[in-house]
């Protein structure tokens, strides 16, 4: 059966009459991307508050406040310099003053959480916290800032799927005629109210709270996973074409293994080993 008969009756992005600019004010753009994550920081950092309210709680209000600038330079960091390194090292290496560039796009969500762990663990050093149960209710907020960011995605018209014949297809705009797994929105789902309810399940239902990297290792495994399964009907970017035909994987699949090891080993670690006492902790130092 051809793909090419469904065409006609495909949903075409442009007629779903989405705009990536929000508000443009002369040269000043306000994007539906750099909304995503200020809105995705932002909500994330409420929940999390909400979440030092209960008990058992690894830190105050006053350390969440102070963390949040310290975990946003995570972000930002870890996942733009990852984006360089593993996506489009050749096109960085070749103009070097692109990378920063962030109003242009181009981030990674492996090397964000990976700046946001260095950042916890500078952060939890730095005022004698048990850096790895902060990991714990900081990955509880993550789905939140994961969701709007691959709506954000689809938004963009970016990082589409796979042709299909699923009556869902969406014919993308510079993706060829055929059209394709809207797989921004399989991730956002996946990744965003399903890994959040997982999460609330366990924090709510179990003592995965009181037990030092079981929430974190809950999300790591999830995400992993997730992205894995939906990276098969995911088109690679145009430049890593060639390396996804030579290995057999994505790139993004290749840099889920690591996070589907890692997630697996805390999560049986955080449950083989005796839940500690925890206590509440006095503010940061001024």
């Amino acid at each position: 059966m051809s793909l090419a008969g469904y065409v006609p009756n495909a949903i075409y992005f442009s007629s779903l009459h989405l705009n990536p600019v929000l508000v443009q004010v002369g040269p000043f753009a306000l994007r539906w991307y750099s909304l995503a994550y200020i809105a995705g920081i932002l909500l994330g950092w409420l929940y999390l508050v909400r979440l030092l309210d209960e008990n058992a709680a690894p830190m105050t209000r006053e350390h969440a406040n102070a963390l949040v600038t310290w975990a946003t330079a995570g972000i930002v960091i870890g996942g733009r310099l990852a984006y360089v390194l593993f996506y489009d090292f050749a096109t960085y290496l070749a103009h070097p003053l692109n990378v920063l560039r962030l109003w242009a796009g181009g981030m990674s969500f492996h090397g964000g959480a990976l700046g946001v762990a260095i950042a916890i663990f500078l952060f939890a050093r730095r005022h004698r916290l048990d850096w790895l149960r902060i990991i714990d209710y900081v990955a509880m907020s993550a789905p939140i800032g994961l969701f709007l960011g691959r709506l954000a995605n689809f938004v963009n018209g970016e990082l589409w799927g796979r042709p299909t014949t699923l009556p869902w297809g969406i014919v993308f705009p510079g993706a060829g005629p055929l059209p394709r797994h809207p797989s921004q929105l399989y991730e956002a789902m996946l990744e965003g109210p399903l890994l959040f309810a997982m999460l609330w399940c366990l924090f709510r239902f179990t003592g995965a709270r009181r037990r030092p990297g079981l929430l974190c290792g809950a999300f790591v495994l999830g995400y992993g996973v997730f992205r894995f399964l939906v990276e098969f009907v995911r088109e690679p970017d145009q430049q890593l074409v060639a390396f996804a035909v030579h290995s057999g994987l994505h790139m993004g699949q290749w840099l889920c293994v690591p996070m589907i090891l890692g997630g697996s080993w805390l999560v049986l670690r955080a449950v083989l080993t005796p839940a500690p006492t925890c206590t509440r902790h006095p503010a940061p130092d001024r």
